[in-house]
């Protein structure tokens, strides 16, 4: 109430500002911020004087004005915001006083309600004891009706000061509303004015963009015509060249179908290689199929081997265990056998690892013997063979086989004998080291593979007479034999669990997995380029890609790359998704040729493979181009080219270059030569075909020459069938195989070498032509390796005989203007050797035109000069030209000769130019502006025609201070053939008329002039703007503006300052004047008013308001056009290309009212004649207001619920979180960089995801949430702010407190006595007042999670009563709580109630019994605190009142059980303490007796007691009424769940010492299930103040 009291004033009081100024100005109409400014009214009308005098300084001190007003309104903003912050939160504070007010103010009202009843109960009472005489009891109950008199008087004085208080604070809550109004309006205001000095940035910005638009426009219209005359000259220069077009073109078809069918002949070839290597593959692959069968039985066995060893080893352990027990059951010692028995398998396997290592210590000795052996037999073989051999036995030749075998060699490969039989190891150890060697190889046997390449490295597969080799059956486990019963059931039941594992579908969530379950790192396991005998290895990765927990398992490699590919695979077990495991692949080649395969492996998915390749060394040659082209030379000159031979594959090879026609020598069979004899050039695609045939026919045996010939007869057959070749082609060949004879065109030095792998080599092709014209050579570059084809190439030049020639024998000088000087240089080269004479020639019909400096001169050998072209153009060249000068195209063509000394063929060149005129045009030639006001400008169009075909440079000079022309101010440059429309803007400056010249010059001085005459008007009524741009206004949406209309017209007095008069005409009179508007028909403005009349020197306030709107017949007219030029467009777009479109007004539905709109009519008649008779006025005194009105289509529109921008969250629960979505869309076809507009920090609303960026014709969601913290209505303006515009979203939403009502009175609710271990209820309801459903929840601070931590800190019963805060008392002892609550949590719907029902269930005896009950509501807000309080008892009675004597908190240590039929001998009588205090304030009035009250009670219980009652009794009442005690009742009986109240009054006798208090006691009996005594102490006392 305080702080309502402190806030009152200052939230009453009016501004501390004066605001006469803004009132004001807001009487006035000022609401268009463009236009608006902040002064007084004194300012403002002296302001109104000095425009009188000085209108242009008023006009430029606008900007000024309106610039100063949105700088102030943007500095007052944040205060005003900050002072509207701090008057919420006052006001808040105030509400909050105002409610506890009205609590209190209901508070006070049902306790006299209670005092109420409670004086008519102790009337009544009174009344009944007066009518029995009891005259202590009626003094006492005279007593306590005066008391409640009293008691109803101090809450009635209560009351009215709380009403009062109330008053003041609901009206200082009043006026800070009030005040909170004023300062949300001032707000709004700065607002608006920020807003429109916003709207003028953006205007003086698309001003900008217009003139750049404009002068875009300009530059594309030059670059129009610029392009117009290069495609004009392009197509002069294609006429002339159009038979050398021709010709490349004819020689560019012949070679492009030539190409043609070389590349198609090179693919057939390629794909019958293709073909040719996957049938080798499919044989390779159907030979090894059986060891495929093989290795996988082999693996069968080898599974069962494993399982028949798992049960085995199970077996034992049964065994192990079985022999345990038995032991065990004899009395054995079971342990000691075991170990003794685990001792002997330990040193038994001890030995058997001692032999085994003994038996590899002697298989490495016999190892290193064979190796030493197989050394020496090598060295023998190197050796040249005796004359004298001795042939080998058939014993030595076993013995070099076996040898072989255990070295890793082939054995088929032919190696020296070995005589001496000491060195032949036990056959028995070979062959375990012929096991070994057969799964390492040794590096020493590379050499002898090099040495049997021509065999096959793996005779087993292709030789039928060598066996495979088997391992030895001592080192195969064999299966057992004879086992048991169980054994054959265990292994049974293994194999069929192994081979249970399925394939199964993987479906998770519905979905299941298709595809394959493992990706590898890499996709293609690539070995290239390897080695025979050397050992490579790669890891990859297996990736799990199914949707959960998977497993792989490798099958093998295919059949025909196991004896090369070892893969080396750790099943890692279940794999989850996304997880990998690594697999390590070894290869070792032992065979020179390209394998491709697969790696298989099984998941549970299904099955994949890895595709796995490996590629040898190969050649692949290449040529860096096919085509050496010299370029013209002079016959005796030597040119150079370089041609690259590229080898990117692995494997070297020689190659040779020669000339095509020559035979191939690189080949080592003569019937290879012969096959190429035989061939011509145009069969040696054919020849390619079957080179790799014919190598394999050479391999089997050398065929004859007639085979050969009969081979090519049989191709030539097929060629003919199958393939047409035209006769050009065949033309071409034949041409081209005639050149080969050529020999100008040679090969280097270099023509044959080794190429290594990954190199290249350089060779040079030099051309010497000895006779002029065109030569050319074909090559071809051959190699040693079959497999590489022959590759070709051609080379081209052109032999040249004149020595002196013109690099340019064209001259262009472009356009040329008459009388205007023109120079070039035109340079000449020479060949020869020698330096030679030079003579310049022009023709005659020129030479007045035209010169060529120097006449003669000398060139120096092998050199060039220049000679200098100079053309001057008379006006007489069409006549002096004649034939060389065309009259309509204007184009002149001048032959040029140059003759040398010695060649009677002299060098001719032309020199071309176009000659135009200078004169420019101005239409019309004179110009009448007529009558033109002070006030406004008059724009008339002027045209400005180039009849040249060059671009002028033009300036209007000298212009008179009245006269503008635009654009550019007078000034720029004109196209050829181009007019210009110019503006002439007149502007008088005082009332005359006018009559003046312009002139225009050109760039070479030429003058132009216009004629020009008007008359300058000053009308009586002047208008404060004349010009009024409104910001880009949406379709339907409305910009308002306001201007002043002004009648300045005071004196008529001409010499001191202008006068109204129309020319040199009369003074208009002065008075009032009348104006009325006139808009053109079907425009979207609105002026108001549009009649009023102005006195003088006073003004009138005009509002104009736009508002665009598409009417439907321009809608279908715009709809037509775009269907009807569709069609064109399209057309169009074909022939020329698009030109680029401003993005900026794709979507611009521009209605640029650029109308100049007539305002009014001016009238200087006399109020009585405007009332009588109609208005006169003259035409010329009309003033124009122009208007620009852009409507636009906005860039960004709200599509959700149906384009609606305003979003009402609704009633929001206080504390809690509306979400509201709506739908941005970007309607332009560009991106937009998209901003927001600031919402108020402090305030409910919050834009949870902002864009930075808008794609074209994309939508956007956005999310706003409106948060209120308190209850109130908001509402705020979310801009979404473009380059194209603004968009504005409304926001709104109520805040509702959350407010619930308890039918508790009070916070304390007593669940009264109640026997121990028994249960009471009671029940309460809670109401939702407010319009939101409400989620609420009941907790108890004895089950909160911070009880634990109070539990922590000092007990309650050791602080003082002043310190205790803990509400929560004596609990059970059982750890159950002792109050329970139902429900404990729901809804509560706006204007519903829910009962609930609190139960007190205590387990020991305690009269302290509290917890406290909390109402949250949605989780987080503590509506009401209810303390719960209740006390307990052992047996059915209790006493209740007098002093405490002991803490309300229970001791830590337990209260001691007796027997309860002793109890009453044992147990001393409690203590009650009870203190009248008798006040005194007058000796002479006798004061009331002071009163106390004890209660007694009967606890109703379901326990069974043979009293249904209980009595109590006082004793000793005689000595307690002579001490001035009054007891009533002394004795009584109170019923099961029924109180009784024993009033206790005292009233100091005559013979009391007040300075001694009083003290007595008695006995209080209570007699029910038990007997219980309580001593109560009465302390009396007199006081004689308060």
């Amino acid at each position: 109430m305080e702080e309502g009291a402190c806030l009152r004033p200052e939230a009453g009081r009016p501004d501390q500002a004066p605001r006469g100024e803004e009132g004001a100005a807001e009487s006035d109409g000022w609401e268009d911020l463009e236009f608006r400014a902040e002064a007084p009214a004194q300012e403002a009308e002296a302001q109104a004087d000095a425009e009188d005098c000085r209108p242009r300084r008023a006009q430029r001190a606008g900007a000024d004005t309106r610039g100063t007003a949105a700088a102030w309104a943007g500095s007052r903003a944040p205060l005003l915001r900050r002072e509207l912050g701090r008057l919420a939160k006052r006001r808040a504070d105030e509400e909050l006083a105002i409610q506890k007010a009205r609590e209190e103010l209901r508070a006070c009202c049902r306790r006299m309600d209670l005092i109420a009843k409670e004086q008519e109960s102790v009337a009544a009472e009174t009344a009944v004891e007066r009518e029995a005489h009891n005259v202590a009891a009626v003094g006492r109950l005279q007593a306590a009706s005066r008391r409640l008199a009293t008691e109803l008087q101090n809450e009635r004085d209560l009351q009215s000061k709380i009403r009062a208080v109330l008053r003041e604070s609901e009206s200082a809550l009043w006026h800070m509303e009030i005040r909170e109004g004023q300062l949300e309006a001032e707000w709004k205001s700065a607002g608006e004015e920020v807003e429109a000095a916003r709207e003028r940035q953006q205007a003086q910005a698309a001003e900008q963009l217009r003139r750049e638009e404009a002068a875009e426009r300009k530059a594309e219209r030059n670059r129009l015509l610029r392009a117009r005359k290069a495609l004009h000259l392009q197509r002069e220069n294609g006429l002339r060249h159009q038979k050398l077009l021709d010709d490349a073109r004819k020689n560019h078809r012949a070679a492009v179908k030539f190409l043609k069918a070389s590349l198609g002949r090179v693919r057939e070839r390629e794909q019958e290689q293709e073909a040719q290597t996957r049938e080798h593959l499919r044989r390779r692959m159907d030979a090894v199929l059986a060891l495929k069968t093989s290795i996988t039985a082999n693996r069968e066995t080898l599974r069962k081997f494993q399982a028949w060893g798992q049960a085995k080893a199970e077996l034992a352990e049964q065994r192990t265990q079985a022999e345990k027990q038995a032991i065990l059951a004899q009395g054995g010692d079971a342990f000691k056998h075991l170990f003794h028995q685990q001792r002997r398998q330990e040193l038994e396997a001890q030995n058997r690892a001692f032999e085994e290592e003994q038996r590899l210590r002697k298989q490495e000795i016999v190892s290193r013997i064979l190796k030493e052996l197989a050394e020496k037999s090598r060295r023998r073989r190197l050796r040249p063979p005796a004359a004298a051999a001795v042939r080998p036995t058939l014993r030595d030749k076993t013995w070099d086989y076996i040898a072989d075998l255990s070295e890793g060699r082939d054995p088929g490969t032919p190696c020296c004998l070995v005589d001496d039989s000491a060195l032949r190891p036990d056959p028995s150890h070979l062959v375990q080291s012929i096991s070994s060697e057969s799964v390492q190889g040794l590096p020493g046997s590379a050499s002898c593979e090099e040495d049997t390449l021509a065999e096959p490295e793996i005779p087993g597969l292709w030789d039928k007479d060598h066996e495979l080799h088997q391992m030895p059956k001592e080192d195969v486990d064999q299966k057992p034999v004879g086992g048991t019963k169980m054994d054959k059931d265990i292994l049974a039941r293994t194999m069929e669990r192994l081979r249970s594992g399925i394939i199964r579908r993987q479906v998770v969530s519905g979905r299941e997995f298709k595809g394959c379950p493992f990706n590898s790192k890499p996709k293609v396991i690539h070995f290239k380029d390897f080695d025979v005998g050397k050992v490579y290895k790669k890891k990859m990765t297996l990736i799990n890609t199914t949707y959960t927990i998977n497993y792989c398992k490798l099958e093998g490699v295919d059949e025909h790359l196991r004896d090369f590919i070892h893969i080396h695979f750790d099943p890692p077990g279940p794999m989850s998704a996304g997880m990998s495991c690594e697999v390590l692949v070894t290869f070792k080649p032992m065979i020179n040729k390209d394998l491709e395969g697969s790696i298989s492996f099984l998941a549970q998915t299904g099955r994949f493979a890895v595709p796995l390749k490996c590629s040898t060394k190969q050649c692949s040659l290449s040529l860096d181009k096919e085509l050496i082209d010299f370029g013209s030379h002079v016959v005796g000159e030597t040119a150079s080219r370089v041609i690259t031979l590229t080898n990117t594959g692995g494997l070297g090879t020689r190659f040779k270059f020669l000339p095509a026609s020559e035979p191939c020598d690189m080949d080592s069979t003569p019937s290879i030569v012969r096959l190429s004899s035989v061939f011509t050039y145009d069969d040696k695609s054919f020849y390619d075909k079957v080179a790799s045939s014919i190598s394999e026919l050479q391999l089997e045996g050398t065929p004859s020459q007639w085979d050969v010939v009969s081979l090519r007869e049989q191709l030539l057959g097929q060629r003919e069938h199958g393939e047409r070749r035209p006769t050009e082609l065949e033309g071409v060949a034949t041409a081209i195989f005639s050149s080969e004879e050529q020999t100008e065109i040679l090969l280097g030095e270099v023509t044959e070498g080794e190429i290594g792998p990954f190199t290249s080599i350089k060779v040079p092709i030099t051309f010497s032509p000895v006779t002029p014209g065109d030569i050319q050579a074909n090559f071809k570059v051959t190699f040693k390796n079959r497999l590489c084809p022959t590759l070709h190439f051609r080379a081209v030049g052109v032999a040249m005989d004149v020595p002196v020639w013109v690099p340019r024998p064209n001259v262009d000088l472009k356009i040329c203007m008459y009388d205007r000087l023109y120079q070039d240089s035109i340079l000449v080269h020479t060949r020869s050797k020698v330096a030679l004479r030079l003579k310049f020639e022009v023709c005659k019909e020129l030479r007045g035109h035209m010169e060529l400096l120097p006449e003669t001169g000398y060139i120096q050998a092998l050199s060039s000069c220049s000679v200098q072209l100079k053309f001057l153009p008379r006006l007489s060249l069409p006549e002096d030209a004649g034939k060389y000068f065309d009259k309509d195209s204007r184009v002149l063509e001048a032959p040029m000769t140059i003759r040398v000394a010695d060649q009677v063929r002299p060098v001719e060149f032309t020199v071309h130019a176009v000659v135009t005129t200078s004169d420019l045009e101005l239409r019309p030639s004179e110009v009448d502006f007529s009558h033109c006001t002070i006030y406004e400008a008059i724009r008339t169009s002027v045209s400005l025609h180039n009849h040249s075909l060059l671009p002028q440079a033009f300036g209007f000079v000298g212009l008179p201070k009245c006269v503008d022309i635009q654009p550019n101010d007078g000034f720029g440059t004109i196209m050829p053939l181009e007019t210009l429309e110019l503006s002439v803007i007149f502007q008088p400056a005082k009332a005359k008329e006018y009559s003046f010249e312009l002139i225009c010059k050109s760039e070479i001085n030429r003058r132009f002039k216009l004629t020009c005459r008007a008359v300058g008007v000053h009308p009586p009524l002047e208008l404060s703007h004349y010009q009024i741009k409104f910001a880009a206004t949406a379709l339907y949406d409305t910009s308002v503006a306001t201007l002043y209309v002004i009648n300045t017209h005071l004196s008529m007095n001409s010499l001191t300052h202008s006068v109204p008069r129309i020319g040199s005409g009369d003074t208009c009179p002065v008075g009032p004047t009348s104006f009325e508007f006139l808009l053109p028909p079907g425009s979207p403005v609105t002026i108001s008013p549009s009649v009023g009349t102005v006195l003088p020197g006073k003004r009138c306030l005009v509002q104009v308001a736009f508002r665009p709107v598409l009417p439907n017949e321009v809608i279908r007219q715009r709809a037509f056009q775009a269907m009807s030029k569709e069609g064109e467009v399209k057309l169009f777009r074909k022939e020329v290309p698009t030109p680029k479109k401003d993005p900026r007004r794709q979507s611009l539905s521009v209605q640029r009212a650029q109308h100049r709109d007539r305002l009014f009519r001016a009238s200087t008649s006399l109020a009585l004649e405007m009332q009588k008779q109609d208005l006169k006025f003259s035409p010329h005194n009309t003033l124009y207001l122009e208007l620009w009105c852009p409507a636009v289509a906005p860039s960004v529109v709200v599509t959700s619920d149906k384009g609606k921008t305003v979003s009402s969250f609704g009633d929001i629960a206080v504390g809690h979180r509306g979400v509201k979505k709506v739908s941005i869309q970007n309607v332009t076809s560009e991106d937009l960089a998209v901003d927001f507009s600031v919402l108020n920090p402090n305030g409910p609303f919050v834009l949870l995801n902002p864009v930075s960026k808008l794609p074209a014709g994309q939508t956007h969601v956005l999310v706003l949430s409106f948060s209120p913290r308190e209850s109130m209505l908001a509402q705020e303006t979310l801009d979404v702010i473009t380059k194209r515009g603004t968009l504005s979203l409304t926001l709104s939403g109520t805040g509702v407190a959350s407010m619930i009502t308890c039918s508790i009175e009070g916070d304390v609710l007593h669940m009264g006595y109640v026997t121990a271990r028994e249960s009471v209820s009671s029940a309460f309801q809670l109401q939702n007042c407010s319009s939101l459903p409400i989620k609420f929840s009941m907790q108890l601070d004895s089950l909160s999670s911070s009880r634990r931590e109070d539990r922590q800190q000092l007990p309650q019963f050791l602080t003082s009563s002043a310190q205790r805060t803990d509400v929560v008392g004596t609990q059970n002892h059982s750890g159950q709580s002792v109050f329970s609550v139902a429900p404990v949590e729901g809804v509560l719907d706006p204007g519903a109630a829910q009962d609930f029902t609190v139960t007190f269930s205590p387990d020991h005896e305690s009269l302290y019994f509290s917890d406290l009950l909390q109402v949250v509501l949605f989780e987080k807000k503590v509506s009401r605190q209810i303390l719960l309080k209740g006390a307990a008892r052992e047996h059915m009675m209790f006493v209740e009142g007098g002093d405490p004597l002991d803490v309300p908190v229970e001791s830590l240590t337990g209260i001691p059980a007796s027997d309860p039929e002793h109890r009453e001998e044992t147990e001393e009588p409690k203590s009650i303490l009870v203190t009248l205090d008798y006040i005194q304030l007058d000796t002479d009035t006798p004061a009331p007796p002071a009163t106390r009250e004890l209660l007694v009670g009967c606890i109703r219980t379901t326990q069974l007691s043979p009293k249904k009652t209980v009595e109590f009794s006082l004793e000793s009442v005689a000595s307690l009424q002579h001490r001035g005690f009054t007891i009533e009742p002394p004795r009584g009986v109170v019923e099961r769940g029924q109180t009784k109240t024993i009033s206790i009054s005292w009233v100091p006798p005559a013979d009391f010492d007040p300075d001694h208090p009083l003290q007595v006691s008695a006995l209080l009996q209570l007699r029910g299930d038990v007997k219980e005594t309580y001593k109560v102490f009465f302390v009396a006392q007199v006081l004689t103040g308060p």
